[in-house]
């Protein structure tokens, strides 16, 4: 076994890194304040080529392993955490059910664009009765002649308020249950009968705009139907599933910026007449902050081998992502404790990365959810 990464992964994570300490982060004030990405920074990432991770390098991408995408994701989660959540949708569950399962048209028609982040992708699942609920969809597609007549709403959806392209779950035969779904590639900007409604207000992660996106007798030409008829449900899991190591990689980037934090203020903050990394309850969290970032790196790298070497992922991934995101949780706690009434103020990245984290506990499946598909795949 090896557990370094090979020289050329080693080298696009440091660039990845470096743009995110040295040309995101120096921007995260206005982030925060205006709820948006400035342009450039999303030109930046383009030039980078973050928009293209996923995407083969026939297609103008990167064309990177899940290896390679993982590792640039933990340099993502280094970095403001709502920057990289605009990233990450588009370039894991935004783009990899087209690029698994697109034919050669529409390949060719969308993932250029997509490469060079002209066109933003999002994945739409959820809804108002289905979140962890997935099985409970209610958006209807409707054949009629050579379109898909689509009705309902998604919310919460990711990048919807800039998509340009939209893998979109929807009913196609309502007695098949599960078996009856089908996915859609939409684009929101250029089909009638869809809208977006009004920007979510989170408590974090600013600048990852989601929004609603309703259909109201929107015709999706049936040249937009991603994969098989009636497969739906079982891509959108395996889209979600893949989605989760990265997730895991993310959260391993964001404990490792929140332990350099700590490491930085606790040689530089003294009390009682000494740094207070020289106190043990403080060493103490520092310890249990590397032993976090440790464990959930190796699991990360191990789920991503995996996925690179065509093996079933779907328990492990839930072990990745359950493992990072909850010790996430736990890293930037104590980064708040470290900090102390520093870590508490609007100013101080410590409080933000405390907000942001929260929301990967939920989505792309909750830690509940997770710990139900490690459970059941265990007992079968």
């Amino acid at each position: 076994m090896d557990f370094n990464l090979p020289e050329d992964l080693r080298e696009v994570q440091g660039t990845v890194r470096a743009f995110m300490l040295d040309v995101v982060e120096p921007r995260a004030h206005e982030i925060e304040a205006t709820n948006s990405v400035p342009p450039e920074l999303l030109r930046g990432a383009a030039d980078l080529g973050l928009f293209g991770l996923s995407i083969p390098e026939e297609y103008g991408g990167v064309g990177l392993s899940a290896l390679g995408r993982c590792a640039a994701y933990e340099a993502l989660g280094q970095g403001h955490m709502g920057f990289g959540g605009v990233i990450s949708a588009h370039a894991s569950i935004g783009t990899s059910g087209l690029v698994r399962l697109g034919t050669e048209e529409q390949k060719r028609r969308f993932l250029p664009r997509m490469a060079t982040g002209e066109c933003v992708a999002g994945f739409a699942i959820t809804e108002p009765s289905s979140g962890s609920d997935a099985a409970n969809i209610r958006t209807r597609a409707e054949k009629r002649g050579d379109v898909y007549v689509l009705n309902g709403t998604k919310h919460y959806i990711s990048n919807a308020p800039i998509a340009g392209l939209l893998t979109v779950i929807a009913v196609t035969d309502p007695a098949q249950g599960t078996r009856g779904m089908s996915a859609f590639l939409v684009e929101p900007q250029r089909t009638p009968g869809v809208s977006i409604g009004k920007i979510d207000e989170k408590m974090g992660q600013k600048g990852a705009l989601s929004a609603e996106v309703i259909f109201q007798d929107a015709e999706i030409p049936a040249a937009n139907l991603l994969g098989p008829e009636h497969l739906g449900y079982r891509e959108a899991l395996g889209i979600l599933t893949n989605g989760r190591v990265g997730i895991a990689a993310r959260s391993t980037g964001a404990m490792q910026r929140l332990l350099d934090l700590s490491v930085a203020h606790a040689q530089t903050r003294e009390q009682f007449g000494q740094p207070i990394g020289e106190f043990q309850a403080v060493q103490f969290m520092l310890a249990e902050m590397e032993i976090a970032i440790q464990t959930s790196r190796l699991l990360w790298q191990k789920v991503a081998w995996m996925v690179d070497q065509g093996q079933d992922v779907r328990r492990m991934a839930s072990v990745a992502k359950y493992h990072a995101t909850e010790m996430l949780s736990q890293v930037a706690d104590r980064a708040v404790q470290v900090a102390g009434g520093m870590g508490y103020m609007k100013d101080s990245p410590v409080e933000r990365y405390y907000r942001d984290q929260r929301l990967l506990r939920i989505y792309e499946g909750t830690s509940e959810i997770q710990k139900l598909i490690i459970a059941r795949s265990l007992l079968a």
